[in-house]
Order: C-alpha cells, then sequence, then structure tokens
C-alpha cells in the first residue's frame, strides 16, 4: 500500500501542485518495487521529437508502456525525478504534469534543471520508482 506523509512543521503543498506532488510517499507492504532509467522524447522508432511539450508527452508514454509491461499504472508510481534543460519549461512541464495525473495519489516529486542531458537535441528526462 502507498500512502502519503503529511507534517505539521513542513510548508503545505502549493495549490498548483496539490494532486501531482507530495513531499513524501511511504510503502507499508510492496510486493515488487521498479525503478525506471530516465525516460526521454524519443518513440520507439528512434525519432527525437521537436519541442518540449511533445519529448515529455513521449517521455511520460514510455514512462506508462514500460509501467504496463510490469503490470503497472500511473497509480503506482511512488517517485518521479524531472531533469529538464531549461527553467523557462517549468510551467509547460506543470501543465504536462497536470493533464497526466496519477489515478491513484500524487507522487513525491523532484524537479532539475540541468546544463544538458546526454544528447543535444534532448529537453527532458523523467525517472520513476513505482511499487505494487
Amino acid at each position: 500500500m502507498i500512502t502519503q506523509l503529511t507534517a505539521r512543521n513542513v510548508r503545505e503543498v502549493p495549490k498548483q501542485y496539490q494532486g501531482i506532488y507530495v513531499h513524501g510517499t511511504e510503502i507499508t507492504s510492496p510486493s515488487r518495487i521498479i525503478c525506471l532509467a530516465g525516460q526521454i522524447g524519443v518513440t520507439s522508432d528512434g525519432e527525437t521529437l521537436e519541442g518540449f511539450i511533445d519529448q515529455c508527452h513521449q517521455a511520460f508514454n514510455n514512462v506508462e508502456a514500460l509501467l504496463e509491461s510490469a503490470n503497472m499504472t500511473t497509480a503506482d508510481i511512488l517517485r518521479i525525478t524531472y531533469y529538464i534543460t531549461d527553467a523557462e519549461n517549468l510551467t509547460d512541464l506543470s501543465e504536462v504534469r497536470q493533464s497526466r495525473k496519477n489515478l491513484g495519489h500524487p507522487p513525491a516529486v523532484t524537479t532539475l534543471v540541468v546544463s544538458a542531458l546526454a544528447a543535444s537535441d534532448l529537453l527532458v528526462e523523467i525517472e520513476v520508482t513505482a511499487a505494487k
């Protein structure tokens, strides 16, 4: 079972992030934990999509496909780490996240703005830990 962690001495999650972010999650009885390597905006045929939003959706599609292969869904996600190459894309990232909410609970989230990813045309990478 996955539950949301809260504490009185920790700032409340801002309204715009409620439903897509929590400060922490607890696993009380998982039978399996999976860790997905960072997923990028590249299709199954190797095409790198243009633009941040398209790459972000494709990276999510890749996450969902890998979860499905493990008989899991986004409702099983405990933690997501986003790596983005431009802080100007933070608003777009938030909008994409809102459009692809977990069906179960919001995950613990960390977002990092980095100088580059593994290839110069990559704009976002999404790393996931899930349990069921």
